[in-house]
């Protein structure tokens, strides 16, 4: 599916907007102004600091990450938006926007400020966990081998990745299966054909994504507001904007397919066919 270039701001609160897509709503506009008029008074002091290097910084979540703290918890502890964080350790949510590289002192010194000795983060979200495993499923890794791997109880399998959180622990040593096993072939290390193929089979049924999918979208895997676009059909786009402007627009069926440039008669097909489907 081909991602449209984003003609507007994603939002109207940082400087992004007027810098970047050249936003020139007031409350925009003022809050450039403001900025400057800061940055003008603190060199003008002697107080201003600029943008340092996020290195530091960057290594500092990774090792967070790797304790078992996660990027949601890292901004929830230091009172920002999760995606403010994540840009520091890998590409923002448009895959081409590169990682940041500068950071302020200010928030660079919030992010620092966090002891991994100091934080415990028991249970976290178990998204990760479920497509990690859902990934090796899709190259033939069965979920009770994946789990069995992971040093953790094998008659859990299904529970573990059905709850609503998981252990930090459990995440972590799931994950590192994964990384092992992402790039291993599976009739290659013990586990039989049939397994194999019934294992792919259901993988392909469900359109769960493979390793070499979320290997596109850096960060991806573990972040629950991603929905990945894996197989999808045109069809099924479609049929998705049509019940947009439908449910929520309160447009009919014919003003739908006026709306969207296609045949009634087009309409009520990918309508019908994604409903039977939904339904099998």
């Amino acid at each position: 599916m081909t991602t449209a270039i984003r003609m507007e701001a994603p939002n109207h609160n940082t400087l992004t907007c007027y810098v970047k897509y050249e936003c020139r709503l007031p409350k925009c506009v003022e809050r450039y102004t403001q900025r400057n008029q800061e940055r003008r008074v603190t060199q003008a002091n002697g107080t201003w600091g600029g943008l340092i290097d996020a290195e530091p910084v960057r290594q500092h979540l990774l090792k967070l990450h790797e304790a078992g703290i996660s990027i949601y918890r890292v901004a929830e502890l230091a009172g920002m938006d999760y995606k403010k964080v994540r840009i520091y350790t890998q590409h923002a949510y448009s895959y081409k926007e590169p990682r940041r590289r500068r950071i302020t002192p200010a928030v660079a010194a919030r992010l620092l400020a966090l002891d991994v000795n100091e934080i415990t983060p028991a249970k976290v979200d178990p998204t990760g966990l479920r497509r990690r495993v859902q990934a090796l499923a899709a190259i033939g890794w069965p979920r009770e081998t994946v789990i069995r791997r992971a040093g953790l109880s094998a008659r859990n399998a299904w529970k573990i990745t059905d709850q609503p959180t998981v252990l930090a622990s459990t995440m972590q040593a799931v994950t590192a299966v994964y990384d092992d096993l992402s790039c291993r072939n599976p009739l290659r290390n013990g586990v039989l054909k049939n397994s194999v193929s019934r294992t792919k089979n259901r993988a392909a049924a469900n359109r769960w994504p493979t390793p070499k999918y979320w290997a596109r979208f850096p960060g991806a895997i573990d972040d629950p507001h991603f929905t990945p676009e894996y197989k999808v059909t045109k069809a099924e786009i479609l049929a998705e904007e049509t019940r947009w402007l439908i449910q929520t627009a309160g447009l009919t069926r014919a003003q739908a397919a006026e709306r969207l440039g296609k045949d009634r008669s087009y309409i009520d097909r990918v309508l019908g066919q994604t409903d039977i489907k939904a339904a099998a």
